[in-house]
């Protein structure tokens, strides 16, 4: 059966929280002669949450000494901040097994703390003269001191949170928390490719040609002298004839821009499940009894 420190035990667990109310630190008084013991310095709970024990520093009675105490002994007063240990005697606590580490405490190790507080003392209780027996009741079922059946409600005297000493009763429901947790819905990938294509374009060219024109003179037939006929022999007319031809070249142009952004979108979402509440049954025939609520 594994124990926890209650500030370490990670979870829900079952019994009250003590009203609320954090006590460690309080100091720890045995009822019968109202002798300071020591103080609270933790709360060992078992796997299922519920308390089993208290560890007391006994530095008012051994100095550096650190003790179990089964919930089931204390009775917790949160008026003047103090727990008192029901029967607790210097003996034995004396005769109890010093709590150093949570990890050197297992069966054998308990079984010396119950041995200790299964051992008969009588005690007067707080608020009363008449001494009365702590040790369990003669017709009380045997205990089973085997490790592998052994169980904390074998021994109610040690480890029940009793209606006399332990009086807050808490009523507890169950609500819905929401939480939120991000993960990712798709991927957008974007990239580009090149695709091939013809492109037509169109370039007006000039061209030069040579037209030849025959014609008459008007004065044709006409007589001229022998200085105005100048006959050559070979003479040749030479004209440069030009054209245009088309350069077509490729060029790269910045056609078009994306831009990538991401928008968040608002959505609400609906849940709903059973949950469960506590509520109060008040038996009694007792007129006077009012119920208060603060």
């Amino acid at each position: 059966m594994a124990l926890y420190k209650l500030e370490d035990f990670a979870g829900n667990y079952g019994d009250a929280d003590f009203d609320s109310h954090e006590i460690r630190d309080f100091d720890v008084y045995s009822d019968i002669d109202d002798d300071k013991v020591g103080t609270v310095k933790h709360i060992l709970v078992d796997d299922s949450g519920h308390f089993r024990y208290l560890v007391v520093d006994t530095g008012f009675w051994f100095f550096g000494r650190q003790v179990l105490l089964p919930i089931g002994r204390s009775q917790i007063s949160y008026s003047n901040r103090r727990v008192y240990a029901i029967g607790l005697t210097k003996e034995q606590v004396k005769n109890l097994p010093d709590f150093n580490d949570l990890e050197h405490v297992d069966y054998d190790y308990e079984e010396q703390v119950r041995g200790v507080y299964r051992t008969p003392v009588r005690q007067a209780p707080l608020n009363t003269s008449t001494p009365v027996e702590t040790s369990t009741p003669l017709d009380a079922p045997p205990v089973s001191r085997d490790r592998n059946t052994y169980t904390y409600e074998d021994e109610p005297n040690l480890y029940d949170m009793n209606q006399q000493n332990h009086q807050n009763l808490k009523l507890y429901e169950e609500r819905l928390v929401a939480n939120k947790s991000r993960v990712k819905a798709g991927e957008v990938s974007i990239g580009k490719h090149v695709e091939n294509q013809t492109a037509r374009v169109s370039v007006p060219v000039e061209k030069e040609r040579v037209i030849i024109e025959r014609t008459t003179p008007n004065e044709g037939g006409r007589t001229v002298s022998s200085a105005e006929a100048d006959f050559r022999k070979g003479e040749v007319t030479r004209m440069d004839i030009y054209e245009e031809t088309p350069d077509i070249q490729k060029e790269a142009v910045l056609r078009e821009e994306v831009k990538i952004k991401k928008v968040v979108e608002q959505d609400t979402v609906e849940a709903e499940d059973t949950v469960r509440r506590e509520e109060l049954d008040v038996n009694t025939n007792d007129e006077r009894l009012h119920e208060r609520r603060s």
